[in-house]
């Protein structure tokens, strides 16, 4: 694992498992060079995350912020977050946090009418940044579901018309507020949101408004994609960057680093995506 890194997790600050700490810890224990924290729309976890870090691994502080382009949803990673940036940004992720607070009421809301017995008082208080997988657990807690993938699929699909995500920020106004703090933004999983042709439209205009990496190395790619992504980053300019996209017990079999097992991030891409803001 030398010399190598991950840039993308999350900590109980959002949907993952881990504290920052036992983040940075275990990087150490699997001898990852560098490690960023990229929680759902909140760097709650920073301080904590960067105060764990130790000589034997790198701390990046980052966060992942759900976006829009053109009616899909899309991921924006920003790394590099100096602690000066916390402020105004914060107040940027408040947007998102309303909105997905009043989303989340209404989905408890409509859970109920439909007569699953859930409490909402357990999700809406949840630990972290209340998202999709709060909902799952509660469903698994109450019965309605075997995993958290069953009750995503089955329950919380939105054809099903019970959870409603949240009126997203537009993509490009992400990536904008983020380099002009100082942040380099990076394009989160590209094939797990939008297709070839989508992304063939997309990384231009994002590039345009400020787009550096694109994350070409996931747990969930195959060599192929991996390939494609490569090739996509360098016909428009940008970046590879890459991440296991952990999140502790809340993906099961997926490892910190490693991904399922064939993730290998190098940590020069981490360097050139730091040189280049």
């Amino acid at each position: 694992m030398m010399n190598t890194c991950d840039m993308h997790t999350h900590s109980l600050c959002s949907d993952g498992t881990a504290t920052p700490a036992q983040i940075v810890q275990q990087a150490a224990r699997i001898g990852l060079s560098a490690v960023a924290l990229t929680d759902h729309n909140t760097i709650e976890g920073l301080p904590a995350f960067l105060q764990a870090a130790d000589k034997t691994v790198r701390a990046v502080p980052g966060v992942e912020v759900t976006a829009d382009y053109e009616g899909d949803e899309i991921h924006i990673v920003g790394l590099f977050i100096d602690p000066s940036a916390y402020a105004p940004l914060t107040d940027f992720l408040s947007v998102i946090r309303v909105r997905k607070r009043k989303a989340n009421e209404d989905a408890c809301e409509r859970l109920l009418r439909a007569g699953f017995a859930i409490s909402p008082e357990r999700i809406l208080n949840a630990e972290g940044s209340v998202n999709r997988v709060h909902f799952a657990k509660e469903l698994m807690r109450c019965g309605y579901a075997a995993s958290i993938d069953e009750a995503f699929a089955e329950l919380l699909a939105p054809e099903r018309g019970l959870y409603v995500p949240s009126r997203r920020l537009d993509g490009f106004e992400v990536i904008d507020c983020l380099r002009q703090l100082g942040i380099v933004p990076v394009l989160a999983h590209p094939f797990l949101d939008l297709t070839v042709a989508q992304l063939q439209e997309l990384l231009p205009k994002a590039k345009r408004a400020g787009l550096i990496g694109l994350e070409a190395r996931y747990s969930r790619f195959s060599p192929s994609e991996t390939q494609l992504a490569e090739a996509l980053a360098e016909a428009f300019g940008l970046l590879p960057g890459g991440g296991s996209d952990y999140h502790g017990a809340n993906k099961p079999g997926l490892q910190l680093g490693t991904g399922y097992g064939d993730l290998e991030v190098p940590l020069s891409y981490l360097e050139a995506l730091e040189q280049a803001i």
